[in-house]
């Protein structure tokens, strides 16, 4: 059973997935202590540079131990802008 949580969108990673597009939302708690001044991810980027990254890569290899290819990313890997992302979620909420 899930829940919403109330959260503060930073930007989104295209990830291509067995060859269909996976948006990855990368968003933050906004009663999170690290939230204050975060406002997108290049404030992420900036201040924890090593965050996006690290999401990246994550989801770039978390398939592998299931005998899975390397999944890639579209935009060269790079993350989306706040103002990008909230464009693709409303799109995909009309889909």
């Amino acid at each position: 059973q899930g829940q919403v949580t109330r959260v503060r969108v930073l930007g989104a990673l295209a990830m291509i997935d067995d060859g269909e597009l996976d948006w990855k939302v990368i968003a933050i708690d906004p009663s999170d202590p690290e939230a204050h001044g975060l406002k997108s991810v290049e404030d992420l980027e900036d201040r924890m540079p090593e965050v996006v990254s690290g999401i990246r890569e994550w989801f770039r290899w978390y398939k592998t131990p299931d005998g899975k290819a390397l999944n890639r990313f579209g935009f060269g890997g790079k993350a989306l802008s706040q103002g990008e992302t909230l464009s693709i979620v409303d799109e995909t909420h009309e889909a």
